[in-house]
């Protein structure tokens, strides 16, 4: 233990030192190629120029290289071994695409994540609104938004596992120690294997991310609120208009942008959901979604690494044009203020 923690500190020392090393060599290097000397001002005026448009390249080749290497590359890699067979080696052509278009599994894998992207965006970003716009309005507001930021600091995986224990089933006659079926079994009802009931054990998983995503459209957005001019309100609330009526009116419309900007960001993490489906479930009873899908085909039954890859592609496909706007509307959003 003692030498991974000396090993994991040297290589952060050696790296940040290597790192200023580099840019410090590299600006050295610029100022030697492109000289400025006095008596030639139209030499010297020049060479600044350069400098200043060849400096940031030169800092950033070494992050975009780093980015050509571990995603520019995969993605090609990827793309190229869809046509091929599970063992890499024969091309299929178009074979693993038909198949993904005819598999029921795969269909029910993409019916679960239009599920997930039906519920659980649209309930982060309501729940954390409404929760932002009532702890503004209470003296022990940044305690509640402790408490409900909380859930962030949790893994998927921790999170799941504390849920597994609210969803835990015992026979029926037995001592409940799940807080679901105990508060059944309390009023009479009886204890039911929550995450095994079809279609409905969907929505039992998709609580947990909405419980750990919450806290973050809450802090978001709260700063959104903050930031609407108080003038707006006070002329609303001359006008005769009720709480309601500020908040849809008012409230909402001003922090749109805002709102758009944290449905599509929960969207994305939607897409790539894994650990939470691995975790209760194992895909399991009709909860299969693409990324478990795509592990399946990967590591387990042998592998199938023709398969995989197209599953991959689908998702890549899906998250890029959301991740594409979400970042222009945040360049967007900057930009206006």
């Amino acid at each position: 233990m003692a030498s991974q923690i000396v090993s994991a500190v040297g290589v952060m020392i050696v790296g940040v030192f290597a790192c200023a090393f580099y840019y410090w060599l590299s600006d050295k290097l610029l100022n030697l190629a492109l000289p400025v000397r006095d008596g030639d001002v139209i030499a010297a005026s020049r060479n600044l120029n350069r400098r200043a448009t060849v400096r940031p390249w030169l800092f950033l080749g070494p992050a975009l290289l780093l980015l050509a290497v571990y995603l520019v590359y995969p993605v090609i890699a990827t793309f190229i071994l869809s046509f091929y067979d599970r063992s890499g080696v024969n091309f299929v052509g178009f074979a693993n695409y038909r198949w993904a278009f005819f598999d029921d599994g795969f269909r029910q894998s993409i019916f679960n994540n239009i599920l997930w992207l039906a519920v659980v965006p649209a309930a982060c970003t309501f729940f954390g609104l409404v929760i932002a716009v009532l702890t503004d309005r209470i003296w022990w507001g940044n305690i509640a938004k402790s408490i409900v930021f909380m859930p962030m600091a949790i893994s998927f995986v921790g999170a799941s596992v504390i849920w597994k224990f609210i969803y835990e089933y015992r026979g029926a006659g037995q001592t409940q120690i799940g807080l679901l079926n105990a508060i059944v079994t309390f009023f009479g009802g009886d204890p039911e294997v929550w995450i095994a009931m079809p279609f409905w054990n969907n929505f039992f998983l998709m609580v947990i991310l909405i419980w750990i995503q919450t806290g973050f459209a809450m802090v978001i957005l709260s700063a959104a609120l903050r930031g609407i001019p108080e003038e707006t309100i006070e002329a609303a609330v001359i006008d005769g208009a009720n709480g309601w009526q500020i908040f849809w009116k008012i409230m909402v419309p001003q922090i749109w942008g805002t709102i758009a900007v944290v449905w599509t960001t929960i969207t994305i993490l939607v897409l790539k959901v894994f650990d939470i489906v691995l975790t209760m479930t194992n895909g399991q009873w009709n909860t299969m979604v693409l990324a478990n899908l795509m592990f399946d085909w990967m590591f387990r039954g042998g592998g199938d690494s023709g398969r995989s890859a197209v599953i991959a592609l689908i998702i890549m496909a899906a998250v890029t044009p959301i991740m594409v706007w979400n970042i222009r509307q945040a360049n967007r959003e900057q930009g206006g203020h």
